[in-house]
This record gives structure tokens, C-alpha cells and sequence, in this order.
């Protein structure tokens, strides 16, 4: 019990210390920071020709002998002397976006960037291809990003949309705009609905004796609310607002994918990617990975990601708030995932 006691108290020292040091460290980022104006971010740009070159170079000098491994450069070396005496042709390019979509889009702070950037080189003779996955989110925070991607077609550049894991709701609404609609068999797409929902308190408030009042100027400011007693007629209301919400939804999709029979599929409801080619919900299964792989035996592949530079405590807030998120996602994966036994 001691040494218990002991370690108690000396892990509790430690903790105290750290965190002190951490103030101390954010308090003088803070004191540097103040008064300054925000850096930019910065447009990383990577060549993914050369990532699978890496790859294949490596797995070549692991699996072939010396002999094997020098016959094969010498070889290459005589097929690129002979490509250069050829005249160059220049190759198409293909410029890869990522899009990781929380329930606020904030990934589109950096798609607007990206797109800005390419947008500004590319030409209908190239392509982008934007690696989706999103689950959805508020409407208007995923309009904002597909009025982002919408500026490709604008600008009459090919747009495919490869999605891995998932594209539903307001990622869907984002997948339609591409010309091309390329998923893996079992990813998750569809949810083309709208859906809000809040916990009402007011029955629990008025067996405690306590009062809530709502004051609003306007027949609707509120129509229904998580403390007061809400009405039919703001029931009414909300409801006829979500239908609203719902038609531009599917007028959006019909817009850019006039192939759905839209009725049929703006229920709400999902499939995986086997049953959403059947629905013309995508064009075409295969992964993201296989795609890139193939477009780069031919093409010049770039990826773009813009990078917003953070300050020392955005960074250590950030780190934290990303430790909890992956508890609390792991715990809640672990109670609500589909397993196959």
C-alpha cells in the first residue's frame, strides 16, 4: 500500500509537471503569435509515378537476384534511350484530390484551395479525380463543397469520383457531380434523404415546476425546440421544410446523374457498391488504388493537398481533440459495427 501511495503521489507530480510545461509552451506561442497575421498554407504537390516506381523498385531488389535485378535496369535503361530520341509527346495529367468529410465538411477549407490551384493549369484534355469518403453532414456546409467540385464541370475538365469506403447523404451529393462514379464492391452509398432530429425536455422541466419560455418575432422563428412545448402546427412546419430540403436534394442529383430513376432511389436508404451499380447510383466498381495504379502507366499523376499552417496551440488541441475522437470512434465501431462471422 505504500509503494502504491508512493507511485500515486510521483505520477501525479509527473502529470502536473507536464501539463505545466505545456502552458508554459502555449503560453509562449501565444505571446509570439499575438499581433501577427495568420500564415497561408501551402499547396503540396507529389508525383504519385514516382510512389509506385518506389514500390515496384523495391519488391524488384527483394525478389530478384543481382543478375536478374542488372539485366532489368539495362534494359529499362535501353527503352528510355530509345523513347528519347523519339520526339516527347506530352502526357495527359490527372490530378488526384482527397476529401475526408466530417459531419461540418470541414474539409472544405482545403478543397477550395486544391481546386483554385489546378484550375488554374488544367485543361479539358486532363482529369481529376477526387477520393471521396463521407458519411454526410449539414446541408449547408456539403452544398458549399460540391458548389466547389461543380466548378470543374464548369470548367469543362473531367471529373471522376472514386469512393473506397463510403459516399452517403451529403457525400453523395458530392460524389454526382463526378462524370464518372468509381466504387470498391462493398462501399456504402445512397442515404439521398434529409434527416434532423432533437430531444425535447419540456415534460421532464414541468415536473420540477420549472418554466421555459420562447420569445420569437415571426410565425416560425421557432418551431420546435429542446425546452419548450412544441405544437403541431411546428411540427407541421419543420416537417415541410425537411420536404423542401429533400426535393433540391434529389433535383441536384437528378441534375448531374439524369440516368436514376430518382423516386426509386431517394428513399434514405443505402447499398453497397455491388447492388448501387445495379441502381446506376455508380458507373463502374473498382478501387481507388487499382484506378490510380492504371491512369499512371500512361499519364502524369499529381497529387495536391493544401496544408493550413497551425500554431503551436491549434496543434496541441488539435492532437488532443483527435486522441478522443479515435477512443470514442474505436468504442463506438466496437458496439455498432456489421461483422460477418
Amino acid at each position: 500500500m505504500d509503494f502504491l501511495a508512493e507511485y500515486a503521489s510521483f505520477l501525479a507530480k509527473t502529470v502536473t509537471l507536464v501539463v505545466a510545461i505545456l502552458v508554459v509552451l502555449i503560453s509562449f506561442a501565444a505571446l509570439r503569435s499575438k499581433g501577427r497575421r495568420k500564415s497561408a498554407g501551402q499547396l503540396q504537390v507529389s508525383k504519385l509515378n514516382d510512389f509506385y516506381k518506389g514500390l515496384r523498385e523495391r519488391l524488384e531488389s527483394t525478389l530478384l537476384d543481382k543478375d536478374q535485378l542488372k539485366a532489368l535496369r539495362k534494359a529499362e535503361s535501353k527503352t528510355e534511350k530509345k523513347s528519347s530520341k523519339k520526339k516527347p509527346e506530352a502526357k495527359p495529367r490527372v490530378f488526384v484530390l482527397d476529401f475526408d468529410g466530417d459531419i461540418k465538411a470541414s474539409a472544405t477549407e482545403s478543397l477550395r484551395h486544391e481546386i483554385t490551384a489546378l484550375l488554374s493549369l488544367a485543361t479539358p484534355k486532363d482529369e481529376v479525380v477526387l477520393r471521396l469518403e463521407s458519411g454526410g453532414g449539414m446541408v449547408h456546409s456539403y452544398g458549399l463543397a460540391s458548389s466547389q467540385l461543380a466548378r470543374i464541370r464548369q470548367a469543362g475538365v473531367p471529373l471522376t469520383v472514386c469512393i473506397d469506403k463510403v459516399a452517403a447523404s451529403g457525400g453523395y451529393m458530392m460524389a454526382c457531380i463526378g462524370e464518372k462514379i468509381i466504387s470498391a464492391p462493398f462501399a456504402i452509398l445512397g442515404s439521398i434523404g434529409v434527416v434532423a432530429q432533437l430531444p425535447n425536455v419540456n415534460r421532464l422541466l414541468k415536473k420540477h415546476d420549472i418554466d421555459f419560455e420562447v420569445l420569437t418575432a415571426g410565425e416560425y422563428k421557432r418551431t420546435l425546440t429542446v425546452f419548450g412545448e412544441n405544437t403541431e402546427k411546428g411540427r407541421e412546419k419543420f416537417q415541410e421544410d425537411l420536404d423542401i430540403t429533400h426535393q433540391l436534394f434529389k433535383n441536384f442529383v437528378s441534375r448531374y446523374r439524369p440516368q436514376l430513376a430518382i423516386d426509386e432511389v431517394a428513399t434514405g436508404e443505402v447499398w453497397l457498391g455491388v447492388a448501387a451499380l445495379d441502381k446506376q447510383l455508380i458507373d463502374e466498381l473498382q478501387t481507388s488504388d487499382e484506378y490510380l495504379a492504371t491512369k499512371a502507366k500512361t499519364a502524369d499523376v499529381f497529387h495536391l493537398h493544401y496544408a493550413e499552417r497551425k500554431s503551436l496551440q491549434e496543434r496541441v488541441g488539435l492532437a488532443a481533440s483527435g486522441s478522443v475522437d479515435r477512443v470514442l470512434l474505436t468504442w463506438w465501431s466496437r458496439l455498432t459495427q456489421q461483422r460477418f462471422w
